[in-house]
């Protein structure tokens, strides 16, 4: 692998010049705040400030409350300069004048477009240009036991059929459910996981003319097939740590998940203990004997949901400090950063205009885990590596490609899709009466 020569000698200097000793400075507000990203979040600021001599205050904003700062910065006129965030606000925030798309699109014409997947980079695009630069991303995924898929002469589950008929015949009370789907109304991960199943039968946020369209029959036939689902599953209210930890301690044949959950899978944590491994005294053992599909196939669609962040420049900001820093996030600073959780930051910057595929196959050389560090190729094999990199350029997603992406901001905020599918799945509404209140409740949202 080719190396940016600046790279070789960036890291060995990076603590030599302290931030105050900056002539100027910026503020970027981050999302991601474990302890150890942070220091390496500090440190590509140590050396921003060494190359440029403008300071980076980086500012930890746990996700959840994400929008409600935001606001709150808006309407105090304090905004910082940029903002790493979801695409689930991007388009939004640039509808309500938080962001400036003139200088994200400067940015991406600089470093290059051609440099960019394609598929992040229209996500975010605006009338001809861009409301923030494409970062980092992850496609969702749906894991599975291949040992006990083995077992049973099971097919790998990659379409709705394959899923329902072995999330039956793996569920066998007490050790082991079939299937967990996610159920708490007041996550977005049950939003993501039902939006990749609504996807793959091909059900759209709008029909072609533009106008929402979800009281349809493939988001019936959606809600009816979800619910299956769920009879394999454990009653509540199901979140991303639940289906988690019934994963990694052998009581969950399938579940969906970000590529974020390879690092606890493979027993690389002292903190999170893999009870299939523990029972078989092979460290990487469910690691090695758990599939993964990509791309779902419904009866009248495919698609894999993915999810991208972005760099936002924001309209208080002092834009020409801000653009410097973000195109050194896309260069000197990329592996850097991607290297913070390799396993879920795929490089949605491919490499430069000199070295196409430089970050590419930088990538492929980091390592993962937090106690103990290792290549995701050492546990999960380079076919496993080409399948979670694989579908970077068609990642989906309900409206963005449609321009409606200011809507998507207020769907996820509200999380009225999945209070609604709960309330279908306890037995309060029909699956005609929950598409209907989904399509109406969206199209209010789009009225106000």
């Amino acid at each position: 692998m080719r190396v940016l020569p600046v790279l070789v000698s960036l890291w060995v200097i990076i603590g030599s010049v302290p931030v105050a000793a900056a002539q100027k400075g910026i503020t970027f507000w981050t999302t991601e705040i474990e302890r150890d990203r942070l220091e390496i979040q500090r440190e590509i600021a140590r050396a921003f400030t060494h190359k440029t001599g403008i300071g980076v205050h980086v500012v930890p904003v746990q996700e959840n409350l994400l929008t409600e700062r935001v606001t709150a910065a808006y309407a105090a006129r304090s905004l910082p300069d940029v903002l790493f965030h979801p695409i689930d606000f991007t388009l939004g925030w640039l509808e309500a004048g938080i962001l400036d798309d003139l200088s994200a699109t400067e940015v991406v014409h600089h470093l290059g477009k051609e440099t960019f997947a394609q598929g992040p980079l229209s996500l975010s695009q605006f009338r001809g240009g861009y409301a923030a630069v494409p970062v980092d991303g992850w496609g969702q995924l749906l894991l599975y036991r291949r040992d006990l898929f083995a077992e049973e002469g099971l097919p790998v589950p990659d379409r709705w059929d394959r899923i329902l008929k072995a999330a039956q015949a793996l569920h066998n009370l007490p050790s082991m459910w079939g299937f967990e789907a996610a159920t708490d109304p007041g996550q977005t991960y049950t939003q993501q996981v039902f939006e990749h199943f609504a996807l793959s039968n091909g059900v759209r946020l709008t029909d072609p003319s533009g106008r929402v369209d979800l009281d349809t029959p493939g988001l019936v036939q959606t809600l009816e097939f979800y619910r299956a689902l769920t009879r394999f599953s454990p009653p509540g209210n199901l979140s991303w740590l639940h289906t988690r930890i019934d994963y990694l301690s052998g009581r969950a044949a399938m579940i969906i998940w970000s590529p974020f959950i390879l690092d606890e899978l493979s027993g690389l944590r002292r903190d999170q203990p893999v009870l299939p491994d523990i029972a078989k005294g092979e460290q990487g053992y469910l690691a090695r004997n758990t599939g993964f599909v990509s791309i779902i196939h419904g009866p009248r669609g495919s698609a894999q949901y993915g999810q991208v962040n972005y760099l936002g420049i924001t309209r208080d900001a002092d834009k020409g400090a801000a653009k410097r820093w973000a195109e050194f996030l896309l260069t000197e600073g990329y592996l850097k950063w991607l290297g913070m959780a390799a396993e879920g930051k795929l490089p949605v910057r491919k490499g430069t205009r000199e070295q196409p595929n430089c970050f590419v196959d930088g990538w492929m050389e980091l390592e993962f885990g937090v106690t103990t560090r290792a290549k995701v190729s050492r546990f999960y094999g380079m076919d496993v590596v080409k399948t979670i990199l694989g579908g970077v350029e068609d990642f989906d997603r309900w409206g963005f490609a449609r321009g409606r992406g200011a809507l998507i901001s207020k769907i996820y905020a509200t999380k009225v899709v999945p209070k609604i599918l709960k309330r279908f799945l306890d037995g309060e509404l029909s699956a005609k009466q929950a598409a209907r209140m989904m399509d109406e409740r969206v199209k209010a949202l789009e009225r106000g």
